[in-house]
């Protein structure tokens, strides 16, 4: 029996080994799937590029991204959460700069991966919720992570705001300084994919999640989890702890209405989007199989 080919993206981050897990183990497989995987250094600023371009089907995706995206136009949907916790995104500049606090950062330079990622949107969000404007010019685009460390290491840029963990090796190795937290006010992660693959292929998409959801369930359980995270992602153990131990992923493939409302309400409020725009279908609905 020929298998479906699904093309699954998402970052190189740790979030996604229950992914990479299922992929690895042949559950996938098992239900008649093949799921060619691409990792996205550049966050979900090229994933939705990608998703509008066609060359991926699906992503695991920041959630404030994903649903700016597609009110912005993105023929996509978003089919699934994914981590239903927060995002716990880490403040940083270089170990160079003489900047130290968090009340100082809002009138610096601010390295983004590109408009519209996650570094970007979360600036404005977190400077927004207290009463501060960063301007267009503040940011430069840099790309990922690796770019971000160049620039900041040259100080061409002051700020930067990428996921606390992934970040933290640098910052025990001395390269940056973390000046500050911001928790991302709704569940961090989702999972989009295209129309195109939607109309297509709806059940073998609707597998696709099963396996996922399944999977994470596993993951959950595992006695093993703490000890592969902080293998495979060069995080101490008892970062590898702390994270999973704050972290949860869906089983199931419920998507909030109220979370997608309040997501909505920030960006309109930092201006990301406009008031009065027309919100078009942003989440799947399918029939249960």
């Amino acid at each position: 029996m020929e298998k479906t080919t699904i093309r699954l993206g998402g970052v190189p981050e740790h979030f996604n080994l229950p992914i990479h897990l299922a992929i690895e183990n042949g559950a996938f497989e098992n239900r008649g799937l093949r799921v060619d995987w691409t990792t996205f250094e550049g966050g979900t600023g090229q994933m939705t590029k990608a998703l509008r371009e066609g060359s991926i089907d699906a992503c695991v995706l920041l959630t404030e991204g994903i649903i700016k995206d597609i009110v912005k136009g993105n023929p996509s949907k978003i089919i699934s959460e994914y981590v239903k916790t927060p995002l716990t995104w880490g403040i940083h500049t270089s170990a160079k700069n003489p900047l130290d606090t968090y009340q100082a950062i809002f009138d610096k330079q601010y390295a983004i991966s590109r408009f519209g990622s996650g570094s970007h949107l979360m600036a404005i969000v977190d400077a927004n919720s207290k009463g501060h404007f960063i301007s267009k010019e503040q940011f430069s685009v840099i790309g990922n992570l690796e770019g971000a460390l160049k620039a900041l290491d040259e100080q061409e840029v002051d700020i930067f705001y990428w996921e606390k963990y992934t970040t933290k090796p640098y910052v025990d190795s001395g390269q940056l300084k973390r000046v500050g937290e911001f928790l991302t006010p709704w569940p961090c992660f989702v999972i989009a994919a295209t129309d195109h693959i939607l109309d297509k292929e709806s059940v073998a998409m609707i597998r696709m999640l099963r396996t996922i959801h399944d999977s994470c369930d596993l993951f959950m359980e595992a006695n093993n989890a703490v000890q592969l995270v902080s293998s495979r992602y060069d995080l101490l153990l008892e970062d590898a702890e702390r994270w999973y131990h704050n972290t949860a992923w869906a089983i199931d493939g419920w998507v909030s209405n109220k979370m997608i409302k309040s997501v909505l309400y920030n960006l309109k409020t930092a201006g990301i989007i406009e008031q009065e725009v027309p919100i078009p279908d942003l989440i799947w609905k399918r029939e249960r199989r």
